[in-house]
C-alpha cells in the first residue's frame, strides 16, 4: 500500500506555523514566561491550521534554497508584527516604572542590582502594571482582537509576500512616540502628585530642619503612591483598550491592509 502525503499542505502548515511561533514569542499577552514553550508551539500550529487552505496555493518551490529563504521571511514577518504589538503594550510597564522611579520603589535596585537583573530590570509597579494589563487582555477578550489582526496577515501577505520595510520604519517610529505618550498619560497624574510632594518636603526641611523631612518622606511617598495607584486602577482598563486598538491598527498598516 502506497502512502501519499499532501506535501503542499504540510509545507504551508510548516511555514505558517513558523510565522505564528515567531509572533507568539514576542507579542503580548503570549510572550510571558507563564506560558510554556510547548504550549506556544502547539498554539502556533493551531493558529496556522485554519489558514492552510487559503495559502496552500502560495507555497514556494520545494527546493532547499527557496525553503530556507521562505522560512527566514516568515520569521522576520512574525517578529516584526509581534514587535509592533509589544512596543505599544510596553507603555503600561513603562508607566509602572515611572511610578517606581518617582515613588522611590526603584531605590532597592541601587542596593541590590543583581536582584534587579533577576527580576527583568523592572520595579514593583512595573511588574504589577504589566501583570494587570495581561489580565485585562484576557478578561476583556482583547487577546482575540490581537490574534485576529495577526491572522489577517496570512490573507494580505501570504507565504510569497514581502513586508514593506519603509512602511515598517515609519510604524516603528510612530510606535515609539505612542509608547512614551501613553506611558506619560497613564502615570502623569501620579507623577505630578509625587513631584509636588517632593517640593513640599523640601520646603518643610528648610522651614523646620528638626523634623528630619528626609526620613519622613519615605512613608509619605509610599502612602501617596499606593493611594494614587489605587485610584488610577479605574482608568487602566480604558488605557489597555486604547492600546489594543492602536496595536491592531499598526499591524493592519504594516501588512498593507
Amino acid at each position: 500500500m502506497n502512502l501519499s502525503l499532501p506535501v503542499a499542505e504540510l509545507t504551508a502548515l510548516l511555514l505558517a506555523s513558523v510565522r505564528a511561533a515567531a509572533w507568539l514569542m514576542i507579542s503580548p499577552p503570549f510572550n510571558t514566561n507563564v506560558i510554556p514553550a510547548q504550549i506556544k508551539a502547539l498554539l502556533s500550529v493551531a493558529i496556522a491550521l485554519p489558514v492552510v487552505p487559503s495559502i496552500v496555493g502560495k507555497v514556494p518551490a520545494l527546493d532547499t534554497a527557496a525553503m530556507v529563504v521562505s522560512l527566514a521571511e516568515q520569521v522576520v514577518l512574525g517578529t516584526a508584527l509581534g514587535f509592533l504589538t509589544a512596543l505599544l503594550f510596553a507603555a503600561v510597564q513603562a508607566a509602572g516604572s515611572l511610578i517606581d522611579l518617582f515613588g522611590g520603589f526603584s531605590l532597592a535596585f541601587a542596593f541590590d542590582p543583581m536582584g534587579a537583573t533577576g527580576n527583568g530590570g523592572s520595579g514593583v509597579f512595573g511588574r504589577f502594571y504589566n501583570l494587570v494589563a495581561i489580565t485585562l487582555l484576557f478578561a476583556t477578550d482583547g487577546h482575540q482582537l490581537v490574534l485576529r489582526g495577526f491572522t489577517t496577515s496570512y490573507n494580505v501577505l501570504p507565504l510569497n509576500g514581502t513586508l514593506s520595510l519603509s512602511n515598517l520604519q515609519h510604524l516603528l517610529t510612530d510606535g515609539i512616540v505612542e509608547m512614551f505618550a501613553a506611558s506619560l498619560q497613564i502615570a502623569g497624574p501620579l507623577i505630578a502628585v509625587l513631584f509636588c510632594a517632593d517640593i513640599g518636603l523640601g520646603l518643610l526641611s528648610r522651614v523646620a530642619p528638626a523634623l528630619n523631612a528626609f526620613s519622613l518622606g519615605f512613608p509619605v511617598k509610599i502612602l501617596l503612591t499606593l493611594t494614587g495607584v489605587g485610584l488610577a486602577m479605574t482608568m487602566l482598563p480604558l488605557a489597555v483598550e486604547n492600546l489594543v486598538d492602536k496595536a491592531v491598527k499598526a499591524v493592519m498598516q504594516a501588512i498593507g491592509s
